[in-house]
């Protein structure tokens, strides 16, 4: 009987942990792009049914545990982007094209091959430059209302040394209980959960600005390490189906307001790994119950949408912040590993973090371009060889070559 029961509660105790220690993101990106609060309370709902519904296919259909979530870092992508011309119906229909992008790669491995030969150290440092503005958050709100931050921080430096796990879900307990003892609690608006359907729009600024990147960032941060931690425990992925699944997931809910659905890559270790079950076989109960459990508790969406509405903005953020600091780290180091590519990591991520808007195209956008054309001049640069050194005519038979410029003496 314990043996049975152990995956089903290591599959709720992923979708917990899963919504609750990111879904402040989400709220937080889809509002910046332009929802109102029921279009980002339905865009909730959408990314966490369609998880659901793409996890249970894949569990049941592959027989591995096949984690999916919501896009944590393309969410944190949202928020640095901020409106983009069109308003909500142009992000809508950035939403469709990540989706038609995610099947693409899907169909035509080629695509997929494309993505990954972006230099790892640009696309990390592109990360990096997203989820800074966001992990900046805890400092801010510790200075504008410490009165509500300083319980939240502490408990989240508590459960992180001692339980990393429910960090996260323990610090939103904590900015719950201070909201509800400094808050009377009106204008809460409906907690039912509610779909709210926008026909998209489709503008140059928000293909460039915000779709690709979207994609680039949920294809790299996702569905790439997602991939490498089933292969990490043995398992074979099928990349093309999940990707092919996860994908239409995205363009399925991308109308309700989901921005996009990939695997599970913070998450992914809680289902595929020994604690699920000792027996691998049996470790897709996990991926499948947890499917089950985002789906459920997607419901919720209003309820969690009214609790982001009565905390002063920055708290939520701060939240946020500390849901995503392990993921900076990761991305940080990441893009200064390599020393011959670290001047253009670097020059990425402070394009990318300084949040500028040109042409309606924001940072991430031109992060990665300038990243690439400085990693492309460096490289040709020492691809040129030097000019050969002058040889003395003395030095012809012990062959001691002239320095290239003059030594002072």
């Amino acid at each position: 009987m314990g043996e049975r029961l152990q995956p089903v509660l290591a599959g709720v105790v992923t979708a917990l942990v899963g919504f609750a220690s990111s879904f402040t993101v989400v709220l937080a990106g889809l509002r910046a792009v332009g929802a109102d609060e029921t279009q980002a309370a339905s865009g909730l709902l959408a990314v966490s049914v369609a998880s659901g519904l793409c996890a249970l296919w894949l569990g049941l259909r592959h027989r591995m545990p096949i984690a999916v979530a919501w896009s944590t870092p393309g969410a944190a992508l949202l928020v640095a982007t901020g409106p983009v011309p069109g308003g909500w119906p142009a992000a809508v229909g950035a939403f469709i094209l990540c989706g038609l992008l995610i099947v693409a790669a899907g169909l035509f491995p080629a695509l997929g091959r494309a993505v990954a030969a972006i230099p790892g150290p640009v696309a990390a440092a592109m990360l990096a430059g997203v989820l800074l503005p966001l992990c900046t958050a805890p400092v801010r709100a510790l200075v504008e209302v410490p009165r509500l931050a300083a319980p939240v921080i502490v408990t989240w430096l508590v459960l992180h040394r001692f339980a990393r796990r429910w960090a996260v879900p323990a610090a939103l307990v904590a900015a719950a209980v201070a909201i509800g003892l400094t808050t009377s609690g009106g204008g809460v608006g409906d907690l039912r959960p509610v779909v709210a359907l926008t026909a998209p729009a489709i503008s140059v600024p928000a293909v460039v600005g915000l779709a690709l990147p979207l994609f680039l960032v949920t294809m790299a941060a996702q569905n790439v390490p997602g991939a490498a931690v089933l292969r990490g425990y043995g398992y074979r992925p099928p990349l093309g189906s999940a990707l092919r699944v996860t994908g239409l997931g995205t363009v399925l809910g991308a109308a309700a307001g989901g921005h996009a659905v990939n695997l599970a890559a913070i998450t992914a270790a809680l289902a595929a790994g020994p604690d699920a079950h000792p027996d691998p076989d049996r470790r897709w109960i996990a991926s499948v119950t947890a499917g089950i459990g985002m789906a459920l508790l997607g419901l919720g969406a209003g309820a969690a949408t009214a609790l982001v509405l009565l905390s002063p903005p920055v708290l939520i953020e701060a939240v946020a912040g500390l849901a995503l600091l392990g993921a900076l780290a990761t991305a940080v180091s990441a893009a200064v590993a390599e020393p011959e590519s670290r001047e253009a990591a670097v020059v990425t991520f402070v394009v990318t973090a300084s949040g500028v808007s040109l042409l309606g195209v924001g940072g991430a956008f031109w992060g990665l371009l300038a990243g690439w054309l400085m990693l492309l001049l460096f490289r040709r640069r020492r691809a040129t060889p030097p000019p050969p050194a002058p040889v003395r005519p003395e030095a012809a038979e012990t062959g001691v070559v002239e320095p290239s410029t003059p030594v002072r003496r």
